[in-house]
């Protein structure tokens, strides 16, 4: 009997972005800081050694959605998921094996934590270990962005692909896009840990959609001559918030956040929801030092919520969202030190 090969590969979300918006071709230069963190996205690849009656048969099965379909290598179009097929497409993949794709993310879809780009991640770094040579986190992050961008002409800046592949509390400094480097924040683990304690993931209940309004932003900055001093307080919230970090300044860090906040919301008073205000007001009572709407901000998604030091105060936090919505939910996260991970086991 033949033995199966098993690719694995593990790749976090993001949370607490600050700078988001910055890291864009029409912002040209930006700086990012944002938390990588577990639940992440997980990708198996079920490898027949033996030769495929039908070469190149490759299987997908998006298990989120109990999707479960077979698609031919450098299809001329991406119709069912078009991002786990494009992502296909774009790896030389040898054409003499069959394998069986699985994927997996526990976070609910379009929460904006990058959950799409730390799919991309996986997969393409799973996928690599079928291909001659290895490419490095920062290749991988790179190529999953092409996915995006190129494959799917779709808008996206450079953060969350980058987070999901080097992992940690990662500042990410684009010189010029899409070209950028990337640091992991080396801190005490006192400061990590209590970080990690007090970093909440509130979800609001619903798939982030706004596309009508980023097209609105995106239209205002992306044109000849455009204003772009809004960007400013958002580059700064991001370098601001790499220094009160290494400082171990939490409230400092706090204050980053909610500047962070208020400046996305003055990009459009949209990226900053009814919902997101809401919760908002409750862990203003109580006593949250920091908060910030994740990703781009708009209608749904998520937002990161600094509690204050007392660990009562952030249980209280967390049942008390239960009244103010029923969908609204916390997420637990850990802070995941590391970003990609592939490996390979022999059945």
């Amino acid at each position: 009997m033949s033995k199966r090969r098993v690719i694995n590969a593990v790749a976090p979300i993001r949370v607490c972005d600050l700078g988001g918006w910055t890291d864009t071709w029409f912002a040209e230069t930006g700086a990012v800081l944002n938390v990588a963190v577990y639940p992440y996205a997980s990708v198996q690849i079920y490898v027949t050694e033996e030769q495929p009656a039908e070469k190149g048969r490759i299987t997908i099965f998006a298990e989120n959605f109990g999707d479960r379909y077979s698609i031919e290598h450098s299809p001329d179009n991406y119709i069912r998921h078009p991002l786990l097929e494009a992502s296909v497409d774009i790896m030389e993949l040898p054409d003499t094996l069959s394998f069986e794709i699985n994927l997996y993310s526990s976070v609910p879809a379009g929460c904006s934590t990058g959950t799409s780009a730390a799919v991309t991640v996986a997969l393409i770094g799973a996928l690599d270990l079928l291909t001659p040579g290895q490419r490095t986190p920062h290749e991988i992050a790179a190529l999953a962005h092409r996915v995006e961008t190129e494959k799917l002409g779709l808008q996206c800046g450079i953060q969350d692909q980058i987070c999901s592949a080097h992992g940690g509390i990662c500042f990410v400094e684009m010189f010029d896009y899409p070209h950028a480097s990337v640091s992991q924040l080396q801190i005490p683990n006192d400061v990590w840990w209590e970080l990690e304690r007090r970093l909440l993931l509130v979800y609001l209940g619903k798939t982030h959609s706004s596309s009508e309004v980023h097209g609105q932003v995106i239209a205002g900055l992306d044109q000849e001559g455009a204003d772009k001093s809004a960007l400013i307080p958002l580059r700064k919230a991001a370098r601001e918030g790499k220094n009160a970090l290494y400082a171990g300044d939490l409230k400092r860090f706090g204050r980053c956040m909610i500047d962070n906040t208020d400046g996305q919301a003055a990009l459009h008073p949209a990226l900053v929801s009814d919902a997101a205000h809401s919760v908002i007001a409750l862990a203003k009572e109580h006593g949250a030092i920091g908060w910030k709407v994740n990703g781009a901000g708009g209608e749904g998604g998520s937002l990161s919520i600094l509690c204050p030091p007392e660990g009562e105060r952030r249980r209280a936090f967390t049942e008390a969202l239960k009244s103010l919505d029923p969908m609204f939910e916390v997420i637990p996260t850990y802070f995941c030190p590391t970003g990609l991970r592939r490996w390979e086991v022999v059945e």
